[in-house]
């Protein structure tokens, strides 16, 4: 293990973004709090501006493709991989606490909200990182007796990382002003979940990172399966399902050695949270994709750092989740003006973001035209939002589509029947299924009258008839 980390160490000091970013997040200060702080963002926007750039992504990218894999000796404390691939890996790390223990609730809860059927595609890793091994013991012994049904079904792994594998914890870089012990806690934590990821990669398709204080909404894995469905065929790196922390971070399996990677080169640096903003941008995400409603809550009272009160709330958490829209995958054209980027996709997805067009004209459409025809039971379009409440659509109707074909630069359907009408900028039908009989190709907004305001349309949202296996 000495070796792979002084081979590790040699190339990263090959890289001169490796040596920018160690001295522009080292800045330190002893002038005021205010300068502290100031220094602190001044050190991470400058940081991200280098990192970001398209030459220093293609080192990272040969520098992932150079690097051995990371080569650890698991402890298996309790249950063993399937040999066959599941659909999601849920993830956590856990280490002893000064002050409260909240794993067993947080696993209760996943098991709670999630239905047999949901758990057969679907494994959760815990990773007991804590040095004290006398309390992985009684920990492990704690979840087997409480989960044995799951271990013994292959629902649920406990893992542990020994110690020797560790890099250097100690005389680290004392970056952004932190204190040594605050500074050897996250860097740890960086490492402990590298390890995590590194274990987990092989074991599914998609993986979901959450913390060990968390409360699931019900069926989060259906409704983390349906954004899946919808986005098929686009590009992401991560995708959110909470806006806190590490909680609710979705990734592709297939990225996680080099997130792994990635945590581990800049283990000292920063703050897990700040290394997997970077990793995103790196692989070309520029924007946070983040859904609504969030389906994991912060649970836990004190943080595993030194026990202090950690009273974070997501205020976008809903206990409920399958009332999300299916959004089956389709193309959006529309021939209103469009305001900066404020592009007809993202008024198509859950993404907390809008499309915003120009004074609409009579006749004017936005139209959403789905890869495969899709049954609808359920419609809603909202325009406008609570700040801007005069950009709504003042007067328009929804028609329904069928025998799509391609015209010029476009797709459009040969026949439509009316659906309805908009009511004060909002539409939504319900029982769609017991009014039309067949299969929809299109869904467009037609706009009946213009209007001076300009128009937002918040969210499109579709549910379908789901076909029987």
């Amino acid at each position: 293990m000495r070796c792979y980390w002084k081979r590790f160490l040699m190339t990263l000091g090959s890289l001169s973004l490796f040596l920018l970013l160690l001295l522009l997040v080292s800045l330190r200060t002893e002038e005021d709090s205010f300068a502290a702080e100031e220094s602190r963002r001044w050190a991470r926007e400058v940081a991200m501006q280098q990192i970001y750039s398209e030459r220093n992504g293609q080192n990272f990218r040969d520098l992932w493709n150079s690097l051995p894999p990371i080569n650890i000796s698991y402890g298996h404390l309790a249950g063993f991989p399937n040999h066959k691939k599941k659909y999601l890996a849920v993830g956590l790390s856990s280490i002893k606490r000064k002050r409260g223990n909240y794993l067993l609730e947080t696993l209760k809860s996943i098991f709670q909200q999630s239905s047999n059927e949901e758990l057969k595609e679907m494994v959760v890793v815990v990773h007991l990182a804590d040095f004290d091994q006398a309390w992985n013991s009684k920990v492990v012994k704690d979840i087997s007796r409480k989960f044995s049904h799951h271990v013994l079904l292959g629902h649920l792994i406990v893992i542990h990382a020994p110690q020797e594998h560790y890099p250097p914890l100690q005389g680290l870089k004392q970056n952004f002003n932190d204190a040594p012990n605050r500074v050897q806690f996250r860097s740890k934590q960086n490492v402990d979940y590298a390890f995590l990821l590194n274990f987990c990669a092989n074991l599914s398709h998609y993986y979901l990172m959450l913390e060990d204080d968390i409360h699931c909404s019900k069926s989060f894995f259906t409704a983390i399966k349906k954004v899946l469905t919808s986005r098929e065929g686009s590009y992401w790196v991560t995708l959110e399902f909470s806006k806190l922390g590490y909680i609710g971070k979705l990734y592709q399996s297939s990225d996680l050695p080099r997130l792994a990677q990635f945590l581990l080169m800049f283990y000292q640096e920063m703050p897990c949270d700040w290394l997997l903003v970077h990793f995103r941008v790196l692989l070309a995400q520029k924007d946070v994709i983040r859904f609504k409603p969030s389906l994991f809550q912060h649970n836990g009272f004190y943080s595993s750092f030194l026990g202090t009160a950690n009273k974070l709330k997501d205020d976008d958490f809903e206990e409920d989740s399958l009332d999300l829209p299916d959004n089956p995958p389709a193309t959006i054209y529309t021939n209103i003006s469009t305001f900066e980027n404020y592009n007809p996709n993202k008024a198509y997805s859950n993404v907390d973001e809008y499309f915003w067009g120009k004074s609409p004209s009579v006749g004017d459409y936005f139209t959403i035209v789905f890869a495969k025809p899709v049954e609808l039971t359920r419609l809603r379009i909202q325009s406008g939002t609570e700040e801007r409440q005069s950009d709504v659509l003042h007067a328009g109707e929804v028609e329904l589509g069928e025998d799509p074909a391609q015209i010029k630069e476009k797709v459009e359907c040969s026949s439509y029947v009316k659906l309805g009408r908009f009511e004060n900028g909002q539409f939504e039908s319900k029982d769609i299924d017991t009014k039309i009989h067949s299969a929809v190709s299109c869904i467009k907004i037609v706009v009946t009258e213009s209007q001076k305001e300009w128009l937002i349309i918040r969210s499109i949202s579709i549910w379908t008839k789901q076909s029987k296996a």
